[in-house]
C-alpha cells in the first residue's frame, strides 16, 4: 500500500465557506490531535509505524510532509526515497500514511495546524519508531 491523498474541496456562497471531504472515510479512526509547531524551522522527524497509520489534513496554514518506506526496522537504508506532500487548508484534502512508513513533518506559514488520525489508541500498541533528523540523506 502507498501513501495517496483523498481529494476534498469546498464550497462558498453568501454565508460563508463549507470545506469537505466526502471521500474520508473514519471508521476505523480511534485517536485525534493537532500539530501547531513553534515556528517554521521546527522539523519533526523521523518517526513513523510499522502497524499503524495515520491520516493527515491541514485546517490552518500549510504543511511540506515527507514520507519514508521503511525497508528495515532495525537498521534502514539512508538512501531511502523520500515521497513529498505540500498540504493546504484550502480544501481539507486528507493524506493517508499506511503501514511501513515514517515522516518528517514542517510547517510552512505561521501558526499553522495539522489535524492526525490514528487507528489505535494511545498505548494500545508498541510501535513508534524515531530516527535522528539527520539519519537519512538527502
Amino acid at each position: 500500500m502507498k501513501p495517496n491523498l483523498i481529494t476534498g474541496n469546498q464550497f462558498k456562497d453568501q454565508r460563508g465557506t463549507l470545506f469537505f471531504n466526502n471521500d474520508f472515510d473514519l471508521t476505523n479512526i480511534k485517536r485525534i490531535y493537532v500539530i501547531e509547531n513553534k515556528n517554521e524551522d521546527i522539523v519533526r522527524a523521523w518517526q513513523g509505524h510499522k502497524i499503524e497509520q495515520r491520516w493527515f489534513s491541514v485546517i490552518e496554514g500549510k504543511f511540506r510532509i515527507q514520507l519514508i518506506e521503511v525497508d528495515n526496522w532495525d537498521k534502514p537504508s539512508k538512501n531511502l526515497p523520500k515521497i513529498e506532500f505540500i498540504l493546504k487548508s484550502e480544501n481539507l484534502d486528507v493524506l493517508h500514511v499506511p503501514p511501513g512508513f515514517i515522516s518528517c513533518i514542517q510547517s510552512l506559514d505561521k501558526k499553522s495546524k495539522l489535524i492526525a488520525f490514528t487507528d489505535y489508541k494511545l498505548g494500545e500498541i508498541n510501535d513508534e519508531f524515531k530516527y535522528p533528523t539527520n539519519y537519512f540523506t538527502i
